[in-house]
């Protein structure tokens, strides 16, 4: 009797329960686990903005260098990519002025999310040092654009010590002009 109770906790505890929250390179199989907390994220913080036609494309833009998911007991509950700068960055232009280099020189951090039920972990921290770790590897520094009202995001970029270059207003469409704030990881 005893050892069927040590092989039932020795199995419930690899199942994946209270352990530490992890992230790792996203893989082909993700891409709807990654929606499906895209989705809890925007119904629960608006977060896009603007909800895409096609949230995996969205996820994946072609200016892509490479993406993170973090998982917590054994779930994908974040996502984080770091891209090339494109025309409608406005951090990338910000430090390449600031630090006297190339917008080419810079890496852009983004589509940083975590589930609702998952926060309180340090999962937002873990994705970002590692998309900062990778901008790091290929000689890039690490910039990124949020929307002004996401102030749950821009505390948390301060916290890790990211400054804040510009507070800047964007053209999205015809009909939306939006506030987005602009920070730059620490220089090391």
């Amino acid at each position: 009797m005893g050892l069927c109770f040590h092989a039932a906790v020795k199995s419930e505890s690899t199942a994946g329960a209270d352990l530490p929250p992890s992230v790792r390179q996203r893989t082909d199989r993700d891409p709807g686990d990654c929606v499906r907390v895209l989705t809890e994220v925007h119904e629960h913080d608006g977060y896009p903005v603007n909800w895409p036609d096609d949230p995996g494309a969205w996820l994946t833009p072609p200016s892509l260098i490479a993406s993170w998911v973090a998982q917590l007991d054994g779930r994908i509950v974040g996502h984080v990519g770091l891209s090339w700068s494109s025309a409608g960055d406005a951090a990338p232009g910000l430090w390449s002025a600031h630090a006297g280099v190339s917008r080419d020189a810079t890496a852009v951090v983004n589509r940083l999310f975590v589930a609702p039920s998952a926060r309180g972990h340090g999962i937002g921290a873990l994705l970002m040092a590692r998309a900062v770790a990778e901008a790091r590897h290929h000689g890039l520094h690490p910039v990124l654009d949020v929307v002004a009202s996401d102030t749950a995001a821009s505390a948390l970029y301060e916290r890790l010590g990211w400054q804040l270059l510009a507070t800047v207003e964007q053209q999205w469409s015809p009909e939306q002009k939006v506030t987005v704030r602009c920070y730059a990881a620490a220089v090391t």
